[in-house]
């Protein structure tokens, strides 16, 4: 606690500077693309050039947010080796992520560096503002990111003396050398002499002979906790290098990762859910939705599941409906057994993926080019299945529990429903606004946060400005740490497609496994494993390409390998030994780890049955696409 006050005491303002920035660019993304929705609709105008400056808005948040999200420590990780007793064992580990990871970002920085001046030329004017300028945020995110966690290895690394604590300033030294094809395109440009050229290839050449070393380093570094973006960023430099390219294609593929412009809904509805969670909409939605299912047997359990797909239908992580959510639904839950209590909330933090406005969907159709409407429509029913098998299952456990009911009241169910009214409507607002065409998806995005911050604010009046703030900051390292992996993903996913890989693997299995059905099952499992150890969003990116071509050889529609693919990514999030939720309801309820593991397996064991029923009846998927 002395280090964190002292550290809060050296760099007050600059953490305040940071989170002014990244709470600027929040606004900005929901105002600009609000403006220019009420122009074009009411005055056939546009606000001038705000497609551009949006996206370049984002590159500024994501590399912030990036920074925030490395200074709370709270980027995503697996962390097996974290489990470990050993105190002297995960000191090591500490110091050994700490610095791997200052030494991946030291490279980062340096191929941004080269990026900034090689690729962003000739300069191109972003309203007012050129690329260039915008573009510097990443050599000046990424350096900062090496450092803290220069810092953070050094913190840990200390505690065995000093000879231990020169280790992260040796990460970041090493990091500098091994940057040098990008240090020397920084100085001389595209027109390097023979002899520059030379030292660049003989790189190529050294990256090649400890390609699998590097990689077996890395796969040792996720295992021990090392952020999750830092390992994808050293898959795709070693790949890269060792294949002959050019390594400041990371920066250029981060760079064009976070100028997308469909991905501002990320974060605004990330903040659409936070909001939400922040105020008594959670309190007002469970007095609306126990008034109306109240008087059924199971009917908490319908509150419940309810209620967690709405959130994390908007958050797009599950894990903040577990951690925002939790305690107030645990609370509702409080007449069944409390093994039965958690492993529901646990199994149902993820239900919400497959509705809309669900960001897992808007990634998979951006990834794969599939229409965005389909996917939405084929996820519905699949949806619904899961939400009713789970239904199901607790109306069985309320009658096994002899868990009593409330009397069914008019009164009680109109005054909840009249609460919480405006909540309710978000959703039907969203899906009118996307599937008339009236509004684009970042638009819808930065609709559905001006209205709930509306809601919340002056009609209940329940969030004061100072709380908004708060609110933005609470979101940003969430943000953070999702654009943090997702720029990085598309670096390594250009290597995937570049090298022809999803083309060799497909055919390869096609002369491997004749059988669809057979494929199908085997899709299952390497999904479930995939879902269990890494996040939706890099998988979305990473994943996705490999399989989508093996889905067109073996004649599957893209809608429901779609599907399949994200309702085996829930499944995951419940799967021992490292599946998140299982980690986030351990946090949130207070439970060993193996408690809350053994709480979730028959919740588990539903959500397989409907990945099966899923995956081998396609209509389910595709029957409501033929609609649209």
């Amino acid at each position: 606690m002395n280090n964190t006050a002292n550290s809060t005491n050296r760099f007050g303002f600059l953490w305040a500077l940071e989170t002014g920035i990244a709470a600027a660019a929040l606004l900005l993304l929901t105002l600009l693309p609000v403006a220019d929705a009420v122009l074009r609709t009411l005055f056939n105008s546009r606000f001038p050039a705000a497609p551009e400056m949006i996206a370049h808005i984002l590159l500024v948040l994501g590399l912030v947010s990036g920074m925030i999200t490395t200074r709370e420590g709270t980027h995503l990780s697996i962390g097996l080796f974290q489990y470990l007793k050993n105190e002297h064992i995960k000191t090591v580990l500490g110091t050994f992520t700490g610095c791997l990871s200052a030494f991946l970002s030291a490279i980062f920085f340096w191929c941004s560096l080269s990026f900034v001046k090689v690729g962003l030329y000739p300069v191109q004017i972003i309203g007012f503002i050129p690329d260039r300028v915008f573009g510097l945020i990443m050599p000046i995110g990424y350096a900062v990111i090496a450092l803290r966690f220069a810092g953070q290895g050094f913190r840990t690394a200390g505690k065995s003396g000093w000879q231990g604590a020169l280790l992260p300033i040796l990460a970041l030294v090493l990091g500098t050398v091994c940057s040098t094809p990008a240090i020397l395109k920084f100085i001389w440009g595209i027109n390097m002499p023979d002899g520059v050229w030379t030292v660049s290839e003989w790189f190529n050449s050294l990256a090649a002979v400890f390609k699998m070393p590097a990689i077996i380093v890395l796969v040792v570094a996720a295992l021990s906790g090392a952020p999750i973006f830092t390992i994808i960023g050293g898959f795709a430099l070693i790949l890269l290098q060792s294949s002959w390219g050019e390594i400041d294609i990371t920066a250029s593929q981060i760079y064009t990762a976070l100028t997308q412009n469909n991905l501002v809904a990320i974060p605004l509805f990330t903040l659409t859910g936070f909001i939400l969670s922040e105020s008594r909409a959670g309190e007002r939605l469970v007095l609306a939705f126990k008034g109306l299912f109240g008087w059924l047997p199971g009917g908490t359990i319908i509150v419940t599941v309810f209620l967690c797909a709405f959130f994390t239908s908007f958050t797009g992580a599950s894990g903040v409906t577990i951690l925002a959510m939790g305690g107030i639904l645990l609370t509702v839950l409080s007449g069944y057994p409390e093994r039965f209590a958690i492993g529901l909330l646990t199994a149902s933090g993820s239900i919400g993926l497959l509705f809309p406005p669900s960001l897992p969907i808007l990634l998979v159709g951006a990834a794969t080019r599939t229409n965005t409407v389909h996917l939405f429509l084929g996820a519905l029913i699949p949806g619904l299945l899961l939400v009713l098998a789970t239904i199901i299952f607790g109306l069985a456990a309320s009658v096994k529990n002899k868990i009593p009911v409330e009397r069914f009241s008019l009164k009680k169910a109109a005054g909840g429903l009249r609460q919480s009214f405006l909540e309710i409507l978000l959703p039907f607002i969203l899906i009118a606004g996307y599937f008339s065409g009236i509004l684009s998806l970042v638009e819808l995005s930065a609709v559905a946060v001006a209205y709930v911050a509306v809601v919340e604010m002056l009609v209940h009046r329940e969030i004061t400005v100072r709380e908004l703030v708060k609110v933005f900051s609470k979101s940003i390292p969430i943000i953070g740490g999702i654009l943090s992996i997702l720029a990085l993903a598309q670096a390594l996913s250009y290597y995937i497609v570049d090298s022809r890989i999803p083309e060799f693997f497909a055919q390869w299995m096609q002369h491997t496994i004749s059988s669809k059905w057979l494929f199908l099952l085997l899709l299952n499992l390497a999904l479930l494993v995939t879902g269990c150890l890494v996040d939706i969003f890099s998988a979305i990116m990473i994943i996705l390409p490999l399989i989508f071509p093996l889905g067109a050889a073996y004649g599957i529609d893209p809608v429901h390998l779609g599907v399949i693919f994200l309702i085996n990514m829930e499944a995951g999030f419940l799967t021992p030994p490292v599946g998140l939720n299982l980690f986030l309801a351990s946090y949130r309820f207070e439970k060993p780890f193996t408690v809350t593991s053994r709480y979730v397996l028959p919740f588990l064991a539903i959500q397989i049955v409907v990945v099966l029923v899923v995956t081998y009846i396609p209509l389910l998927t595709t029957a409501l696409t033929a609609l649209y």
